[in-house]
């Protein structure tokens, strides 16, 4: 058996005895959303206009137990979704899953990531969240996707980072460490992790790091297990994490968390680091955010797109008069007051007229109605409708 072969199978054991993640099942379709699966929200933040095709294919790459799969039907009415994973455990919940709320456009595969070749066709969005850095090769599976990836599509990623998962890895050694021969037993792994964080000193910083950023979730052993028993991990620093997406040989759109790689949040008080920091190259730059905040970088999460993108940066005024405007799909409670959670669940308050402009967007949707028009009818003007597009609260599609 080879290493790889070995690696997945321990892998595919995890996921049989805890399958993850371990959210419960409903009869309906569940709570909230996340926008990054929201075609829709998500082409729109990568290249800044609506997209063209709704009747798209997704693939959900390493699906597990279908807690993503079954958001990616309900948040996108006219898309195929395609799940694979190598746990065959995951994919039976998985399915239970979909079936219990509805969601009925979605096939399921249990395949390997380096096996998505055998599913035919291409996919105009591939999500693959903490997938790539439990494979035996990331490199290769990133390679594997990218061929898969239609022109115009876009891939999300999420995998994680080291320096914010510094004391995971030295609990998972130390676990590792205590089972000795049984390490591999997965059940046991998890009793020793649970009763060493239970005997740690209370100022031991690896218990105080669980209990204040990870208890809450790691009360199921399913993600106890994930964390802290896993067979396979590798985490990364942006050094890394860019030879990953040079490899895939796709165009890095952005990462999908852009307020963490604000350095401004950071150093933004200090105008003369500030222009010291300008003169850095884009990656020379996030690197000077993660050594300075490590303890927020816990994961990467980016897309990556197959050109051509046709982004649009609305600066010619011409342009953004013509283009029909509507609110971005991810957006809560935005109807009843300018006060409202976008698309991230962060709180927004728009002054009245734009909140107006907003609303007027909503009533106006499927009516064809351009920017000009509305603006006819309201107090904002262009710079402001442009902000509102910064801000992912308002999606915009080219007028003729």
């Amino acid at each position: 058996m080879s290493e790889a072969q070995r690696i997945s199978d321990a892998v595919a054991k995890l996921y049989d005895t805890y399958p993850f993640p371990p959210e419960p099942l409903l009869d309906e379709p569940p709570p909230g959303y996340n926008w990054r699966w929201n075609w829709l929200a998500a082409h729109s933040f990568c290249t800044g206009r609506k997209p063209s095709p709704q009747q798209i294919r997704i693939l959900d790459a390493g699906c597990g137990t279908g807690v993503g799969t079954e958001y990616l039907v309900h948040l996108n009415p006219n898309a195929m979704v395609v799940g694979l994973d190598l746990s065959a455990g995951a994919l039976a919940v998985a399915q239970e899953r979909c079936q219990k709320s509805g969601a009925e456009r979605v096939e399921f595969h249990n395949l390997s990531l380096f096996d998505v070749d055998q599913i035919p066709g291409e996919f105009d969005l591939i999500n693959c969240v903490g997938v790539l850095h439990h494979t035996p090769d990331p490199i290769g599976g990133v390679k594997a996707l990218a061929k898969k990836l239609a022109p115009g599509g876009l891939l999300h990623i999420f995998v994680y980072g080291e320096l914010g998962r510094w004391e995971i890895k030295l609990a998972q050694a130390a676990i590792a460490l205590l089972q000795g021969d049984r390490r591999g037993d997965y059940q046991d792994g998890v009793a020793v992790g649970r009763q060493l964080f239970a005997t740690l000193p209370e100022t031991n910083r690896l218990r105080q790091r669980e209990q204040e950023r990870w208890a809450w979730e790691n009360q199921r052993d399913e993600c106890f297990a994930d964390m802290y028993v896993h067979p396979q991990e590798i985490d990364y620093n942006i050094n890394t994490v860019f030879e990953l997406i040079d490899a895939s040989g796709l165009e890095f759109v952005g990462f999908s968390n852009p307020q963490t790689w604000d350095l401004e949040r950071l150093i933004g008080q200090a105008p003369d680091l500030m222009a010291r920091a300008a003169i850095l190259s884009p990656r020379q730059r996030y690197r000077l955010i993660e050594l300075l905040d490590p303890s927020a970088i816990t994961h990467y999460e980016f897309f990556l797109g197959r050109p051509p993108l046709n982004r649009q940066d609305w600066q010619d005024d011409q342009e953004l008069s013509r283009a029909v405007p509507e609110p971005n799909p991810c957006l809560d409670r935005w109807q009843d007051s300018p006060q409202f959670f976008n698309q991230d669940y962060q709180i927004v308050n728009l002054d009245e007229p734009a909140w107006k402009f907003l609303v007027a967007c909503g009533q106006a949707q499927g009516s064809g109605k351009t920017v000009a028009d509305l603006l006819s009818e309201g107090p904002v003007d262009l710079n402001q409708v442009r902000s509102l597009q910064r801000q992912n609260i308002v999606m915009l599609t080219p007028g003729e």
